[in-house]
């Protein structure tokens, strides 16, 4: 049976990191996931990755691999044969993961429940000195299980219970020389043939849009950029032009849905005077990018509103707007409520209200915005507020009717 050998190379996990305008290192990974006892889950799933974006994905459900970039089409169209034999060889480590977890349960003395086998492999090229660097590594249940080292060509058990796996994968001479080739040919090689099918949309640079973030006069000030690629980018504050290393509290940077990264810094300004906010700002630096984006710290802004800069466009709208928008939210909804209500108590028989209330979908999209806008993370629309209003409007108007009435 073939196992990780070539099986890993089913599927192309390629990262690649950037310093300055370019790479020097790139890697490749393949990340495999079996479990047992988990619902709705697939039984073995593996993915590809190419500068952190996923460009592949193998589904055990399906057996079949997709890729997952419009480029990637193109390694299918141009190698139908290799990408047949990356789904077959997914397939064997498929049911290699099924042995594997049987006989770490049977090491562990554990019989149901829900478990998890991973495996994480790949290697690294330097694209200057050509060095390569492969490894693999295997987890049990979210622990370090067994890991296998090119140099000495052998598997090292982690735990007790590896070593029963340990052993079997050691004394199958083949599997290890599959390994080894795996990890300074097959790997490597196959990550500079994805390379250059991706390169125009690994190498491309995107500039976020960087935001000044406040829920309340006393929290921190976030310094959020989201939308920029590629993932080498640094974000801090400064004051005087001096970068900060106190009072800061820097997080990590994360994916968005559409390829692009997102990351924020906060700063604690509790013990600042307001006269001195404006020897702040906020600095983002994209690597391969000359020109820096900078934020001044604003508290007109900060503490009511949302800031925006983004490159050559310029600041967003006042952060007054938000403002207005939320008081407005917040009358037309107690006004709804009041009105409803005495509608309702007060409605007979021969009285049907001819504008039909806003649906569930617009009360919930009113509700979201005056939320959304309270917190400072999107400009609202004036469609939901219109939508409420000309369901109020009439009911005010009847309302106003009959009140005359009683009164004569």
């Amino acid at each position: 049976m073939r196992l990780v050998g070539a099986e890993i190379s089913v599927l192309s996990l390629l990262m690649m990191s950037l310093h300055g305008a370019a790479a020097l290192t790139h890697s490749m990974k393949y990340f495999f996931t079996g479990s047992s006892g988990v619902p709705n889950f697939p039984e073995f799933v593996a993915v590809g990755r190419l500068d952190e974006v996923e460009v592949v994905h193998y589904d055990g459900n399906t057996r079949r691999a997709e890729p997952r970039q419009d480029w990637m089409i193109k390694v299918i169209d141009d190698d139908p044969q290799y990408w047949k034999s990356r789904t077959e060889l997914a397939m064997d480590t498929q049911q290699a993961f099924k042995g594997y977890i049987e006989i770490a349960k049977q090491s562990f003395n554990q019989t149901g429940g829900v478990h998890i086998y991973q495996r994480m492999a790949g290697c690294e090229w330097d694209n200057e000195t050509n060095e390569v660097k492969g490894y693999i590594q295997d987890g049990y249940n979210g622990e370090d299980f067994i890991s296998f080292d090119l140099q000495t060509d052998r598997w090292i058990a982690a735990k007790q219970q590896a070593v029963r796996i340990q052993q079997m994968l050691d004394h199958n001479r083949a599997f290890k020389a599959q390994n080894k080739n795996f990890l300074t040919h097959v790997c490597p090689e196959g990550l500079k043939k994805f390379l250059s099918y991706g390169r125009s949309s690994l190498m491309r640079t995107e500039r976020p849009s960087v935001s000044l973030l406040q829920k309340t006069p006393s929290s921190p000030v976030s310094c959020h950029a989201t939308g920029f690629y590629p993932d080498r980018a640094d974000l801090f504050w400064r004051k005087d032009g001096e970068e900060l290393h106190e009072d800061v509290d820097l997080g990590e940077i994360l994916p968005n849905h559409d390829g692009t990264f997102q990351m924020r810094v906060d700063l604690k300004l509790s013990s600042v005077p307001a006269k001195d906010w404006r020897r702040y700002d906020c600095v983002f630096q994209l690597s391969g990018v000359d020109e820096d984006i900078v934020t001044k710290l604003d508290k007109t802004r900060t503490n009511t509103g949302r800031s925006e800069t983004r490159s050559g466009e310029g600041e967003k709208p006042a952060a007054s707007t938000f403002i207005i928008i939320i008081i407005a939210v917040a009358v037309l909804v107690i006004i709804a409520a009041v009105v409803g209500f005495k509608v309702h108590r007060k409605r007979n028989d021969d009285y049907l209200c001819s504008t039909p209330p806003p649906t569930v979908q617009e009360s919930l999209t009113v509700r979201s915005c005056a939320i959304k806008a309270a917190h400072f993370l999107i400009d609202c629309t004036t469609a939901p507020v219109e939508a409420l209003v000309s369901w109020i409007s009439p009911l005010l108007a009847e309302e106003d009717h009959r009140s005359r009435a009683r009164a004569r």
